[in-house]
């Protein structure tokens, strides 16, 4: 299912419409949504690389961590960042969100990043001005592209940092205005719901076109109080989470799915959820089962069914049935008819006799009574 993420951000925005938007949402109680999006991130950038993607560069707005953290991050999943094709860009808006640093340093001299990360990132030293930094990042992609044509995705490493800065207006005007974009392949983002009202939260799901939360696996039977067992597990819930994906589809339906997500020491791994009963699919919805066997009665009943000209060419003279009786009870309201009709004829011819032999007994007698 994080697959299917993954494979909608790579095929990117068709032509006319807007392009995928994901975010991906988590909580103190699943606090597993920057392995998630580093997971998008590295799946991403290997198809941009690969040349299977839509996307020809990759823009990242990093607010929680720096340049270099990125680049270590990349090469650890056996992504090589300053290659011989420029394919990423990362807007700085860690390590001078305010400009402070270049106001007490000097001009020109911040620079905590390492050589590596400082060829491939931008240091935005107004995080507060929303539009300045849209125009940024849009500056960026177009100049992984050159003068090629082509299209770029954006990734923005936390909505809660852009809301310390801005209103949720600007924000979203800024999440809008990057989807929107002629030249934008994908965009997704972080977010932590918990941190928000549950209206702003909601503000950024309806932009998206694809929605993931992570919720907690395990939860405490005791509620807050804290104890040996909700210690153990908070320190499960720190490894493992529920991981719901709702795709917005184009006809307006929705569909749900959902697996479990794990951190081991290999990485990130995704499989179906596991319940008491044993595991279940990747699906929300219902499995409904059918039962296709007849029961004896229903076989029974089935038998006594005549069908139009079932019964031709089985050497019985040829009927028309009219759909409403079967052939039997045809024949047999027919023959109780037939009955009636003589048992009436009979009845009348002994009532006659009778009378006549009366009246013929009665005149020899010398009387007609």
């Amino acid at each position: 299912m994080a697959e299917s993420i993954c494979r909608a951000l790579r095929d990117g925005a068709l032509e006319g419409e807007h392009a995928p938007a994901l975010t991906i949402k988590d909580s103190i109680d699943a606090p597993l949504g920057f392995d998630v999006f580093a997971h998008v991130l590295a799946q991403l950038s290997s198809h941009i690389l690969a040349g299977k993607s839509q996307s020809r560069g990759l823009v990242l707005v990093a607010f929680t961590r720096s340049p270099s953290f990125y680049v270590d991050l990349l090469k650890e999943r056996g992504l090589e960042v300053n290659s011989s094709r420029k394919w990423i860009q990362i807007l700085d808006c860690y390590s001078d969100p305010h400009g402070w640093k270049d106001r007490i340093m000097g001009q020109g001299k911040v620079d905590d990043a390492t050589k590596e990360a400082s060829g491939v990132s931008r240091l935005c030293k107004d995080v507060k001005d929303m539009d300045k930094l849209c125009s940024l990042a849009i500056e960026l992609g177009k100049g992984l592209l050159g003068e090629g044509k082509g299209r770029f995705s954006f990734a923005l490493d936390s909505v809660n940092e852009m809301l310390r800065y801005a209103s949720v207006h600007s924000v979203a005007r800024v999440l809008s205005d990057l989807r929107s974009h002629d030249l934008a392949s994908c965009v997704f983002w972080l977010l932590h719901s918990d941190l928000l009202e549950d209206k702003v939260a909601a503000v950024f799901d309806y932009m998206s076109s694809m929605v993931a939360s992570l919720e907690s696996a395990i939860r405490a039977s005791n509620g807050l109080r804290i104890s040996l067992e909700n210690l153990s597990l908070t320190e499960q819930n720190f490894r493992r989470a529920k991981f719901s994906i709702r795709f917005k589809r184009r006809n307006g339906r929705v569909r749900l799915m959902s697996e479990e997500v794990s951190i081991e020491r290999s990485g990130i791994t995704f499989s179906s959820v596991s319940t008491d009963g044993g595991t279940m699919g990747g699906s929300l919805l219902p499995k409904v089962q059918f039962n296709l066997q007849l029961s004896e009665k229903e076989q029974m009943d089935r038998a006594k069914v005549v069908l139009p000209f079932e019964h031709q060419g089985n050497g019985e003279p040829i009927e028309i049935y009219d759909g409403r009786r079967s052939l039997a009870d045809k024949n047999n309201e027919a023959a109780g008819t037939m009955q009636m009709k003589d048992s009436s004829k009979v009845c009348l011819h002994c009532w006659c006799c009778y009378r006549i032999t009366d009246v013929a007994s009665n005149y020899s007698n010398g009387g007609i009574s």
